[in-house]
């Protein structure tokens, strides 16, 4: 079984680490670093805090998240996931609201992984993973089209029809410089890699706006002139007031946040074990997460995860130890304590041009279009949490799409699940020859049922109860598709057992598992029918119903 907490760090250490591994280790971590500072001030701007909050994260929680992790290659930080639903905190309950949110959700993300929940997360459905993902790419870039056309439209609604209203009657503002700018930043991002790939597009658009600024004398919104200088120190962690009267108002937002963390930090680590052909430790990396967002919280920082791009640039520039996420941790905090200063001079029509591409990367819209093509009830959970994350609340989408997803689970296994007849009283002539194959009674019918017998399948015992004829005497249930039996099931199973009993008809139960057994034996139906009636295998049923 694998440890609650067990940090790859350590035991990747302890296995043997070399000089030449420690080399390729460093130089992933500060071209990991490089790609991250764009990034991390790109997403915390976007989310509506100053750019020094996603440095500090970045740095914070993308070291805890190396050094404690359950992933040898997983870089952590903030990411675009998160955009949407930080503005949305801050919107409500302002940036104290959002630190104490961050810090809860650390808490319940060091649950999750306490309680061996790692693997549970992953079952959450891929339609629903993809619907609500589309949806917070869709919102990232209309958000970033007033940046990125340098529109005068003032604060914007929250609301994504509102928004998109806004902009389209303020397209009249239209700034020419902000567009040309980030027409340049979005097109350096997407195509530098066919010239370099080891420095990214993005950090190239950020130093060329910011050179043009300075040396240009350009006129364009900058990172300085909306949010002032970004500060050149750490600043020392911080405990928010917090009081147990207000607590509660936090908990819908923290479980938000903790649950899509979970997800995109699982879902980047599962990624890379197939890039490395490793394993990682889910409950471990959750435990990692929940502590880096305490700390990424303490220091005011944003929520953080798991970042896929991040670390498939780790593991494509030869990392493959959390020493080079350590280090991207570190290249950071050199930036910011030395560099931080020129950082107020990035244009934000620069940022919005490498949001839009990330948005377009995060949409996954080729899964979004096959799963269209595939099970209308797929679609119908795709589609139900695009559109809730984008026009309601990412909040909502996740409950009411796991809701819908369980349900049409259910639906699924109802549909499976079977009680058919193999052998019925014949009606006529023709079906003697059933009975003869099997040297059985014509007083006996034999019934076969597959599937789990859980709630979902209600119906089908009532119809079995009103199909046997009267004239049956017995009755074989054959059970060796019947994986599990739930509380419901055993009710009704039984209440279907005793009309049998109360019919006079003896009842002879084949196949039944060792785990379905026990439930029955606990719920009375081996008493009811005797034990002396049910068997391991058809064939002594079948002897037993001959004996007769």
């Amino acid at each position: 079984m694998e440890p609650i907490f067990s940090p790859k760090l350590f035991t990747t250490l302890k296995a043997g680490y070399t000089r030449h591994q420690f080399t390729k280790d460093v130089m992933a971590g500060i071209i990991v670093g490089i790609v991250a500072l764009p990034l991390a001030i790109a997403f915390a701007i976007a989310s509506g805090v100053g750019p020094e909050k996603g440095l500090l994260t970045a740095i914070v929680a993308g070291f805890l998240i190396s050094m404690l992790g359950g992933s040898r290659v997983q870089i952590g930080g903030p990411t675009g996931a998160f955009v949407v639903i930080v503005a949305g905190i801050i919107a409500t309950y302002g940036i104290e609201g959002l630190i104490i949110s961050t810090i809860m959700a650390g808490i319940i993300m060091v649950i999750f992984g306490l309680f061996r929940l790692g693997v549970v997360i992953r079952f959450i459905p891929y339609p629903l993973v993809v619907g609500f993902t589309s949806g917070i790419a869709l919102l990232i870039f209309v958000t970033q089209i007033k940046d990125f056309f340098g529109l005068q439209t003032g604060e914007l609604p929250a609301d994504f029809i509102g928004k998109v209203s806004m902009l389209a009657r303020s397209f009249h503002t239209l700034n020419w410089v902000s567009l040309v700018f980030g027409l340049g930043s979005l097109l350096l991002t997407l195509f530098w890699g066919k010239i370099s790939s080891r420095i990214p597009g993005s950090l190239i658009a950020l130093l060329a706006g910011a050179l043009l600024v300075a040396f240009g004398g350009v006129q364009v919104e900058t990172i300085g002139t909306k949010f002032g200088e970004i500060p050149s120190t750490l600043s020392l962690p911080t405990f928010p007031n917090l009081s147990w009267d207000t607590i509660y108002m936090y908990i819908g937002p923290a479980f938000t946040i903790a649950l899509l963390g979970s997800i995109e930090s699982l879902l980047s680590a599962v990624v890379s074990d197939g890039m490395i052909g490793g394993r990682h430790r889910s409950n471990t990396e959750l435990i990692a997460q929940g502590i880096a967002n305490i700390g990424s919280g303490l220091f005011g920082g944003i929520p953080a995860t798991g970042a896929i791009a991040r670390t498939a640039t780790n593991v494509k520039n030869g990392g493959r130890t959390p020493v080079a996420g350590l280090v991207h941790a570190l290249v950071l905090l050199l930036i910011m304590l030395f560099a931080g200063k020129w950082a107020g001079l990035i244009p934000l029509s620069v940022l919005a041009g490498i949001l839009m591409v990330v948005a377009y990367n995060m949409s996954e819209w080729r899964s979004f279009v096959s799963i269209l093509k595939g099970s209308r009830y797929d679609v119908l959970v795709l589609v139900t949490s695009f559109v809730l994350t984008v026009v309601v609340d990412l909040t909502i989408a996740i409950q009411v799409g796991m809701v819908l997803a369980a349900l049409l689970f259910m639906k699924r296994m109802a549909d499976v699940g079977e009680v058919k007849p193999l052998v019925a009283y014949p009606q006529d002539e023709k079906d003697d020859a059933a009975m003869v194959n099997l040297e059985l009674p014509t007083t006996c019918v034999v019934y076969e049922i597959s599937g789990p017998l859980f709630f979902g399948v209600a119906n089908k015992f009532k119809e079995l109860m009103h199909n046997i004829p009267d004239r049956s005497t017995i009755v074989l249930i054959r059970m060796r598709n019947v994986p599990m039996i739930d509380a419901t099931g055993v009710h009704n199973f039984k209440a279907l057992l005793q009309r049998f009993v109360h019919q006079r008809k003896t009842v002879v139960l084949t196949g039944v598992n060792a785990a379905v057994a026990r439930d029955l034996g606990r719920h009375g139906i081996t008493e009811l029918v005797g034990p002396e009636n049910i068997y391991a295998t058809f064939e002594e049923a079948v002897l037993r119903v001959k004996k007769m």
